[in-house]
C-alpha cells in the first residue's frame, strides 16, 4: 500500500488547457512519417529479395521460401 497521495496530479491535468497544434507542424510530421515508411519499405523489399536469392542457391523450393517468408 502506498502512502503516497497522487490525486493532485489528476487535478493538475484538468487544470491546463488543450493547446492547438499548428497544421504546418502535423503535415511536416506526416511527410516525415511517410518518408520514414517508404525508406523502411525499399529496405524490407530488397532484404526479403535478398534472402530468397540465397534460399534459391542453396536449392530451397519456391514454395518452402514463400512459406519460410509468411507469403
Amino acid at each position: 500500500m502506498s502512502i503516497i497521495r497522487r490525486d493532485y496530479l489528476d487535478e493538475y491535468d484538468r487544470q491546463r488547457q488543450p493547446v492547438p497544434f499548428p497544421r504546418a507542424l502535423a503535415a511536416g510530421i506526416a511527410r516525415k512519417a511517410e518518408a520514414m515508411a517508404r525508406r523502411f519499405e525499399e529496405q524490407a523489399t530488397a532484404q526479403l529479395v535478398r534472402d530468397a536469392q540465397r534460399a534459391l542457391r542453396r536449392g530451397q523450393s519456391p514454395e518452402e521460401i514463400a512459406k519460410h517468408l509468411g507469403l
